[in-house]
């Protein structure tokens, strides 16, 4: 092998793994206890100033913290003694009765099999313990519900949660449970069961477009898949793009939506150390950028302005180091 060969091969290695110019976050979150995974925005609805980010905190004696817009935890708003809490999201107005909706959180409990739904911002339990997942597996480590996404349907308003797990078939992967309230309480039913799976590592990663209806989730080592987020329009996977733009996990997904459907995808591409920005509309990439997290899991956004330092918006990833990073979104965009 000549020097000029190895130089060249030397100058591809260096700018394939060359980072790019880093974006400092505005605030940096206090630390958890064991391993951050996965952030959820809630916008307060009559103060945004008072918006909550809340944020998986791993392991058998894991928890669910709260942290203001300054990244300081909120302690009466922690919910402890979870069994491995992984990923968490937010939906707005769920209806209890006739009379009364409340916003909700819902996250997944890996080592106890269930999905769990609390009230927002009061955190009330609305779930009896949680709702087993999955409970048609018989192998056990097919039962182990990881990602998480909830989608709002606009015809009828009914909020449902779409559910990824550690281990799965090569269809069907995920399951969707829609959530119904009735005099005896709150309870899920399964709706239906959706997506490939390439097998190649999992699914955790799941984001929910409720303006446009559409769901995505990673497979983490292969690609972004697309399908509709109403069952009612079916199965069908509708789009299979953007492996080619990452070095190895395709991890967190976050909408950043702006009118007549414009906006971005933000992804992580974990072991780089990146983000990647594809287009709402038509998932074409448009740019990687450099946060400075390590690892990142779980990431969530905001397209609205919070305070004076989230001017255009708010965007949390999960960093390595058992915290989030905060940004303002306006240091994202393209």
């Amino acid at each position: 092998m000549n020097n000029t060969f190895i130089l060249l091969i030397a100058v591809l290695f260096f700018s394939c793994n060359k980072k790019l110019p880093q974006i400092d976050p505005d605030v940096i979150s206090e630390k958890v206890n064991y391993d951050t995974d996965d952030p959820a925005i809630w916008v307060h609805p009559t103060d945004v100033s008072k918006s909550i980010v809340f944020g998986t905190d791993k392991d058998t004696d894991g928890a669910i913290y709260a942290f203001d817009l300054a990244g300081k935890v909120i302690p009466e708003k922690i919910i402890k003694n979870i069994k491995y809490p992984n990923n968490i999201d937010v939906e707005y107005g769920f209806r209890i009765n006739d009379s009364t909706t409340v916003d909700i959180i819902a996250f997944t409990e890996r080592e106890r099999n269930r999905i769990r739904l609390f009230s927002v911002p009061d955190m009330q339990p609305l779930d009896n313990g949680g709702f087993l997942v999955f409970e048609d597996e018989t192998d056990p480590e097919l039962k182990r519900p990881m990602g998480v996404g909830l989608y709002k349907n606009p015809l009828d308003h009914t909020i449902s949660a779409i559910i990824s797990r550690k281990s799965g078939p090569v269809n069907g992967y995920l399951y969707q449970y829609q959530f119904n309230s009735d005099s005896t309480g709150v309870y899920a039913k399964l709706t239906r069961k959706f997506g490939k799976f390439s097998q190649n590592k999992e699914i955790e990663a799941i984001a929910v477009d409720d303006e446009l209806g559409f769901v995505y989730y990673a497979d983490e080592g292969v690609g972004i898949r697309k399908y509709y987020a109403n069952p009612e329009k079916g199965n069908k996977e509708l789009s299979f793009f953007g492996g080619e733009y990452f070095k190895d996990d395709i991890e967190g997904i976050a909408i950043a939506a702006k009118p007549q459907g414009n906006g971005v995808l933000i992804v992580s591409d974990q072991q780089k150390g990146q983000f990647n920005l594809f287009s709402r509309k038509n998932n074409v990439f448009i740019k990687a950028i450099n946060l400075g997290t390590e690892e990142t899991d779980g990431c969530d956004v905001v397209s609205l302005p919070l305070n004076s330092t989230f001017k255009n918006g708010l965007f949390v990833a999960m960093n390595n180091e058992r915290n989030f990073y905060f940004y303002d979104l306006g240091k994202l965009q393209p």
